[in-house]
């Protein structure tokens, strides 16, 4: 796993490094063009990931979903009882089962205080709202070119980002 990859918010962490911008546009093109010659293979079967929410289903829901269920993941949806002024014991407790359960956890909705205290003490990778449009990765759609369309092109990156993190 790849420390930089861990947590993920645009305010934790506005920019992604050259590395990991460099990194993630070549597995998103490698998954384009894959995807284009109708190869995508289960790279994430057997990964079991959570998405923990408060909001009703939408679309970075639905995008998080489609992204790692095309992988051959399994994803869990899950409503949050926790908030920023949750105690501390309590969020470790849910963090850790949280780290038992999945292979990942992407947290939308959630304070990014919360998520980083999360991440802490799950063990696993945890991401502060990666298919959302707001994330830093989501700008790198726009630089996968025009042969898929803008939200094939967030799936991409977003899958880049699931395989680089627990692939």
């Amino acid at each position: 796993m790849h420390p930089t990859h861990t947590v993920r918010s645009p305010e934790a962490e506005p920019q992604l490094s050259p590395l990991s911008v460099a990194s993630l546009l070549s597995r998103a093109r490698i998954l384009q063009r894959a995807a284009l010659g109708g190869t995508v293979r289960p790279l994430l079967r057997g990964k079991n990931l959570g998405l923990l929410c408060e909001a009703p289903p939408d679309e970075a829901q639905a995008l998080f979903r489609r992204a790692a269920e095309e992988l051959g993941a399994h994803v869990a949806v899950m409503r949050s009882s926790l908030s920023a002024a949750s105690p501390l014991q309590e969020v470790q407790h849910t963090a850790r089962m949280l780290g038992k359960l999945y292979d990942a956890v992407e947290c939308q909705g959630l304070d990014s205080g919360l998520v980083r205290r999360i991440a802490e003490h799950a063990g696993v990778p945890v991401f502060d709202g990666a298919a959302m449009k707001a994330h830093a990765a989501d700008q790198l759609s726009e630089l996968l070119g025009d042969a898929t369309s803008r939200g094939d092109n967030r799936r991409f990156i977003l899958q880049a980002l699931l395989l680089e993190s627990i692939g």
